[in-house]
């Protein structure tokens, strides 16, 4: 069995459910009571979302491996980002990590695929939409990715980053989102909304009539499957 170092704290609302589903999810898997070895570097989103922003990608790979070479220290066997916006740099990382690590959009993308999918829309932090890292692998497999006009791409960032990763969910905030999505999957005739931020679960879990793929959980059972693998 593995061990699996996490990048947390990117933000902390979705570092819960990852610990969550990841101990659990292994627990189910295993058939009785036990729980993986896992150790998080906690690193801060208030740290990578500008330096994504600004598009400081040396300074965002360096960041990152610093909090990976301590999970290699501490024993993990691989490693993932809990977070869509800094695998803008996930190639980069590759290439001089100590250890393998695991891809959340690689994951999502495997997930699109088997369910099917041709067109998605993509949520997430400016990043995650603007910056093509994301867009790449889906179009290479033929799946088409859209995004909003620049003024919504401008107002879910903003929200993203002033609610929820302080923990808010606000109720207008919320059907905000609910609107945007069915809005824009209409218009471009999507087959699922992407949560290409893994805080965006906190308001879409609301809302299970929307058909969507949500990374947290899709990249946890990836992550299982790892630990599990020999």
């Amino acid at each position: 069995m593995k061990k699996l170092g996490l990048i947390g704290g990117v933000g902390p609302e979705s570092t819960v459910p990852y610990y969550k589903g990841i101990v659990f999810g292994v627990k189910d898997r295993v058939g009785h009571d036990f729980f993986p070895r896992i150790t998080i570097e906690s690193m801060s989103c208030f740290d990578v979302v500008p330096m994504s922003v600004a598009g400081k990608k040396q300074e965002l790979v360096d960041y990152f491996l610093d909090g990976i070479k301590s999970l290699a220290a501490a024993g993990c066997d691989f490693a993932a980002l809990s977070c869509y916006t800094g695998h803008m740099v996930f190639e980069e990382l590759e290439k001089v990590s100590p250890i393998p690590l695991v891809s959340i959009v690689e994951a999502t993308l495997d997930e699109a695929k088997k369910r099917g999918y041709k067109r998605v829309l993509l949520l997430g932090t400016k990043a995650t939409m603007e910056d093509g890292f994301f867009q790449k692998p889906f179009l290479r497999d033929g799946v088409d990715v859209v995004t909003p006009d620049a003024a919504t791409r401008d107002w879910v960032a903003d929200h993203i980053m002033n609610e929820l990763e302080q923990g808010i969910v606000k109720d207008d905030t919320a059907a905000a989102f609910r609107e945007i999505a069915l809005s824009l999957m209409r218009q471009h005739d999507a087959d699922a909304l992407v949560l290409g931020c893994t805080e965006l679960p906190m308001v879409f879990s609301k809302y299970p009539d929307i058909p969507q793929l949500d990374g947290v959980q899709i990249h946890v059972n990836a992550l299982v499957d790892r630990i599990l693998s020999d």
